[in-house]
């Protein structure tokens, strides 16, 4: 009996056609290796009977902006995806940057993708109760023996200045932390450890910025 699986994510393949995306599909699902004589068919064939059978009700596509309608190869990773969703029992969440000027909604393909899909707007996380629980959640992942549970969600106001309230950065910077207090011995994340790491470019400089307004208001 195949094991349940309620949320896919895989990514849309750069330069991407029809048979990337599908083996995607079956490296996350954990198929067996794809030899050259599967074809694109078999592949799709073999990956939505799995999907159908894990019961699958989420399927995230990421970085559907690599998708241009305006190339052969984006027309038919379109066409590709409009199969997944037509033959698959699954709510499907296309995720890209700016999507509405990368050529996604371009064209024949671009109308149907429009017709079909909600567009969200989304953004970094505002620094509430929902910002405070996704920073719990996180810290509750960790297992190293001598963290003092609850250090980081008491520390979520700063987290945030740090990361811009960015998930990917969070989660960059907590890792990080963790792999540091692993290699020192300490097993523990301490404020003055999270303040020698690194983030991404983004999250530095809104930290900076941050820093800068809190001495020019003092």
């Amino acid at each position: 009996m195949t094991r349940r699986v309620p949320v896919v994510y895989v990514t849309a393949p750069p330069k991407g056609s029809p048979r990337k995306l599908a083996i995607e599909f079956a490296r996350f699902l954990g198929l067996p290796v794809i030899s050259p004589r599967h074809n694109t068919v078999d592949i799709t064939s073999a990956v939505c009977q799995v999907l159908i059978e894990a019961r699958t009700d989420l399927v995230l596509v990421d970085e559907i902006h690599l998708m241009n309608l305006a190339a052969t190869a984006g027309e038919e990773l379109s066409d590709s995806l409009k199969y997944f969703t037509e033959h698959l029992p699954a709510t499907f969440i296309h995720a890209g940057i700016d999507v509405e000027h990368s050529g996604l909604f371009t064209g024949i393909r671009g109308d149907q993708i429009a017709g079909r899909c909600t567009l969200l707007h989304t953004g970094p996380f505002p620094l509430n109760s929902e910002w405070e629980g996704l920073v719990a959640t996180m810290e509750a992942t960790l297992r190293l023996h001598q963290h003092k549970a609850e250090t980081l969600a008491g520390l979520h106001p700063y987290l945030h200045q740090r990361t811009g309230g960015m998930i990917g950065s969070l989660s960059h910077l907590i890792r990080a932390a963790a792999i540091s207090a692993i290699l020192d011995g300490s097993e523990r994340i301490t404020r003055r450890q999270l303040d020698t790491i690194h983030v991404g470019h983004a999250g530095e400089r809104a930290f900076r910025g941050e820093a800068r307004r809190g001495r020019a208001a003092g």
